[in-house]
């Protein structure tokens, strides 16, 4: 099985020692989000957990604890977003070079192919058009070329909560010239450029689907071949393989505007005051009207015989 930490929230930057404490554990508690009574019990042994994805914005926390990870055997990558904005869109986040040179470090220590660049998700508006994202993806490709092979961009999603005056719906004329100067700089610098949960009308511009939870990329982690679905959870146009994540909505703290997985700052701020190191759940306690259900896991390792 593959172990998404997490869409939902900044696992690597906020709560990387509570994962190791339940890795050491040997297991982990998740609510269901649309059923807070219901949690199941998540078995995390090695033999069962294939790959670990961590999706982050600052895995700066995360980096000491990359030896403990080896040594008990896990196999993981990172899908690392880097983007050019500042605090008014991102307020949470340290300074951006000293990310990229997280990146960077990261990159040294766990090999590149493993760390996986997010330029994602696309802005445009008066203040970020299509000069600013020229000069900064150019600027970030130059620093990022020697430590990551892919790139993956995706353009904002406006859902009802997120309209705000610095985002905007962005055209298919817009995307689609966004997407050739994309491609084009970053094949500069040996990149290859991947679109997440976009359309068809990319491809003929060098930009293929992205699996961010990719089959053939975990298969050459793990060593071995992998029978994997797509996860029917994500969006149609995803195209993603199965996974389960352990994190929690309302609890990442680095602010971005364009968040889908934080409804209520408060609640942000409520929750992380709730998060136990030691805990077996991210937030909170397990309660006395709460029913706890062992998840069945399973390696997904293929076990048929190839005969060619």
């Amino acid at each position: 099985m593959i172990l998404s930490a997490s869409r939902r929230t900044d696992i690597p930057a906020y709560y990387s020692e509570w994962l190791i404490n339940r890795l050491h554990a040997g297991f982990i508690l998740t609510r269901n989000p649309m059923n807070h009574a219901q949690v199941s019990k998540i078995a995390l042994s090695p033999d069962v957990i294939d790959c670990i994805v961590f999706w982050t914005k600052d895995p700066l926390n995360m980096l000491d604890k990359l030896d403990v990870l080896d040594e008990l055997g896990y196999k993981y990558y990172f899908q690392f977003t880097v983007t050019p904005y500042d605090k008014s869109v991102e307020k949470g986040l340290r300074d951006k070079e000293e990310i990229i040179k997280t990146f960077c470090e990261l990159s040294d220590r766990i090999g590149k192919d493993k760390v996986l660049w997010r330029y994602d998700p696309i802005i445009l508006n008066d203040m970020f058009d299509f000069t600013f994202h020229k000069e900064q993806f150019s600027r970030i490709c130059s620093k990022l070329g020697r430590h990551t092979r892919q790139c993956i961009i995706s353009f904002v999603d406006i859902y009802s909560k997120l309209r705000t005056d610095i985002l905007r719906e962005i055209s298919m004329d817009e995307m689609i010239e966004l997407g050739k100067m994309i491609s084009s700089t970053a094949k500069d610098f040996g990149i290859t450029v991947k679109a997440c949960c976009e359309k068809s009308f990319l491809y003929e511009y060098g930009i293929e689907q992205a699996n961010c939870i990719d089959r053939i990329l975990v298969e050459s982690i793990c060593g071995y071949s992998l029978d994997m679905k797509r996860d029917k959870n994500q969006r149609d146009s995803c195209g993603c393989f199965e996974s389960i994540d352990i994190g929690a909505y309302n609890t990442c703290r680095n602010g971005c505007i364009y968040c889908y997985a934080n409804y209520s700052d408060v609640s942000v701020v409520n929750n992380s005051k709730r998060h136990d190191p030691q805990g077996e759940l991210l937030i909170g306690q397990v309660g006395d009207n709460d029913k706890i259900t062992m998840r069945n896991m399973k390696t997904n390792k293929d076990r048929q015989i190839k005969l060619f």
